[in-house]
């Protein structure tokens, strides 16, 4: 019986030490890139990720600035544009402003937008990205995991992640699918992501 309660807590204390990915039979939480552009700086002060919806594919693409990003996502065009708070497109339905954003400093960046999706319960490995990142909930609410706590996020509700190599783990966790956009301002001289595990 000593054997067996020691082997069990053995099996409790790995569980809470190693790092986490989806279980087997777990089904993994889907993130696909949408679209991406490299930059060679960043504007100045602090950093937001504006989200506007246009009529057309083609007008979100005619007002992109060089820091803008226009991708058509879930039967809508989209126009993802970094910069400072308070900015508007002419044209544009402002869905969301979502920052301060901690800032990255390298010689060479990338945005990128990702799509997530998945049905509740659907999670990721645990990893980490060398930059910043945010994100915007089309559906379902989306769990991070990371050493500073747990965020949810929740339909039509935007979200700051935190700073560059913090290890993460997200997970649908609503009562639907999770249907999320997810923006991305990284080190574009390192891998995007790297697998990570939790102190």
């Amino acid at each position: 019986m000593k054997r067996f309660t020691l082997l069990m807590q053995v099996i409790v204390v790995s569980a809470l030490v190693l790092p986490q990915s989806p279980a087997i039979g777990q089904q993994a939480l889907v993130v696909k890139p949408l679209i991406e552009k490299p930059l060679t700086e960043l504007p100045p002060g602090p950093l937001f990720w504006r989200l506007e919806n246009f009529p057309t594919l083609e007008a979100a693409q005619a007002a992109a600035g060089p820091t803008s990003l226009a991708a058509q996502s879930r039967g809508k065009a989209w126009l993802f544009t970094l910069g400072p708070a308070g900015g508007a497109s002419a044209g544009a339905t402002k869905v969301a402003e979502i920052g301060p954003i901690p800032r990255v400093t390298a010689t060479h960046y990338l945005l990128r937008v990702n799509e997530g999706s998945g049905p509740p319960g659907s999670i990721t490995s645990v990893h980490s990205h060398p930059g910043s990142e945010a994100f915007y909930v089309l559906a379902g609410e989306s769990t991070s995991r990371t050493p500073h706590g747990v965020m949810r996020v929740g339909s039509n509700q935007g979200a700051t992640g935190h700073g560059a190599d913090t290890p993460m783990q997200v997970s649908s966790t609503g009562a639907v699918e999770l249907q999320s956009l997810v923006m991305f301002v990284v080190d574009a001289a390192r891998p995007f992501s790297s697998p990570a595990s939790f102190p």
